[in-house]
């Protein structure tokens, strides 16, 4: 049994709430989706939202190793965790690239 599985399992036997957690994790996924339909309909006004995606993506980085040497999680984990960074940005900076060479 690995330990996150054994940390999982003692704190939902114990405080099933916790659960509830990753409920409002899941809905803020959500909620975020759907600024990037802006960008959708109206590229060129909603560029804001695509560099707060970047910028998002690249805080990703900073955030997986302080945290996850904070809360001791292995090294190859914290770098899976900020591979979604430094993929993330690629559609994002091409969808930047592609909205800034459209016409005014």
């Amino acid at each position: 049994m690995t330990q996150v599985h054994r940390g999982l399992e003692t704190t939902y036997s114990n405080s099933p709430f916790i659960g509830y957690g990753t409920d409002w994790l899941g809905f803020g996924h959500f909620i975020i989706a759907i600024f990037f339909l802006g960008p959708l309909l109206d590229p060129r006004r909603n560029l804001w939202v695509i560099n707060a995606g970047i910028i998002a993506c690249l805080l990703v980085i900073p955030m997986a190793l302080i945290s996850g040497a904070v809360r001791e999680l292995p090294l190859w984990w914290r770098l899976i965790d900020c591979a979604f960074g430094v993929f993330g940005v690629i559609p994002l900076w091409l969808a930047r690239s592609w909205t800034l060479r459209l016409p005014r």
